[in-house]
């Protein structure tokens, strides 16, 4: 009887190692991986709405001083006849 339960020792081992080696580590390795990337993403995103803004910023400063009123344009607004 002693030798099964050194056998079960032994498959038991192999199984936890396979599991380690094979499962866990891997799955930890591809999230870092696609944590890296979703944060390289978001960083290019932010430069990218960043430059935006500055090449948007520079060329509306001007046409915002003259729409900063809360006025409404005519072009705002559609003109309709209710059809009975």
């Amino acid at each position: 009887m002693n030798i099964f339960k050194l056998l079960f020792e032994l498959f038991l081992f192999y199984m936890l190692y396979k599991l380690v080696f094979q499962f866990i580590i891997p799955l930890y390795r591809a999230s870092k991986r696609m944590k890296d990337q979703v944060g390289e993403m978001q960083e290019k995103m932010r430069q990218q709405q960043q430059n935006e803004a500055i090449r948007k910023g520079n060329v509306t400063q001007a046409s915002a001083k003259s729409t900063s009123t809360n006025t409404p344009s005519s072009k705002d607004y559609i003109d309709f006849e209710e059809v009975k």
